[in-house]
């Protein structure tokens, strides 16, 4: 008679900082989607219950309501630690410019210490930000940008800055496997119709018949990764063996008065354009070079702009 097998195959245990956020909720459906079980921390600062009020009751799932940037006390064992909290659009650390340099500088400091703790593997989500207004075109990992530190985005580029060398110090000091993404514009459903982000803010104006805002002459470029690319990328990552930041971005760039004539287009609007001054430290390039996601994680984004757009404008339709 044939002996059964005692082994057994554990459930992976990941906990997600900022689970309520845009990207934080996406990531956690794809964890749990693929045997996690998720811990989630939030403090609805900028997240939104809406984004989980799905999970309810599923097993797999629990919600502690928490700042990270206080001490996090987790009973059992932890596999995996994504730190995703953060305020991530100008008009949140605009506003919150103090909560946000904290989450990047304490939020880290903790999550690190709750993955330093339990053994797990870290990853920290930072920013193509950390690259400011590039003066390379397109951003490659090495570059190591050009911030202004006093200048109103320096409390968001420079929380994420600071964010990596804090990683690098726990992963050279104290052996905490970690990865680093630095992540590029991202949209799709369950972003915030009025965060500032250009996505929500032209299909908002488009939908409702009003004028698109325009910054300068539109001439700064952009490219737009649809959020199931991001997270797919962002996983991989995760689960690889590499452990220096990695940019994960759609590298089909185009200038924001392009892309508000095609949000015009798609969303078959009748908005016209309005022409405002540019922000200060609006960058004016922004595109990933994605050579080392391709080669180590053979990952690239596979929706398209119409696609992707289709997907957002639906969601977008009930909430204008």
């Amino acid at each position: 008679m044939k002996r059964k097998s005692s082994k057994t195959v554990t459930q992976p245990t990941s906990v997600v900082t900022g689970v309520a956020g845009f990207l934080g909720s996406h990531l956690t459906d794809l964890l749990l989607a693929r045997g996690h079980k998720v811990i989630g921390i939030d403090n609805f600062v900028t997240g939104s219950v809406n984004n989980i009020a799905h999970l309810g009751g599923n097993p797999d799932f629990k919600f502690i309501e928490q700042d990270v940037t206080e001490f996090i006390f987790l009973e059992g064992p932890v596999d995996y630690v994504w730190h995703f909290a953060s305020p991530a659009s100008p008009v949140d650390y605009l506003e919150l410019p103090i909560q946000t340099l904290k989450v990047g500088s304490l939020g880290t400091h903790k999550a690190l210490g709750l993955a330093k703790n339990k053994g797990a593997r870290f990853l920290l989500a930072s920013t193509s930000e950390v690259y400011g207004d590039p003066l390379v075109h397109p951003q490659k990992e090495e570059y190591w940008g050009n911030v202004n530190t006093i200048g109103p985005r320096g409390c968001y580029d420079e929380a994420k800055r600071f964010a990596e060398a804090l990683v690098m110090a726990y992963r050279n000091e104290h052996r905490v496997p970690a990865r680093i993404v630095r992540i590029f514009n991202t949209y799709g459903p369950r972003m915030r119709l009025h965060d500032g982000r250009v996505v929500p803010a032209f299909l908002g104006q488009a939908l409702k018949g009003r004028p698109i805002t325009v910054f300068g002459q539109g001439t700064q470029t952009r490219s737009f990764c649809f959020v199931s690319d991001l997270i797919e990328g962002v996983y991989r990552l995760m689960m690889s063996h590499y452990d220096l930041p990695v940019n994960i971005g759609n590298p089909a760039e185009m200038s924001v008065l392009e892309f508000a004539r095609e949000i015009i287009r798609i969303t078959g609007s009748r908005s016209r354009i309005a022409f405002k001054p540019l922000p200060q430290d609006d960058p004016k390039q922004r595109r990933p070079d994605i050579t080392r996601a391709r080669k180590l994680l053979r990952w690239e984004p596979k929706v398209s702009l119409s696609e992707g757009l289709t997907r957002t404008i639906n969601y977008f339709r009930d909430k204008v």
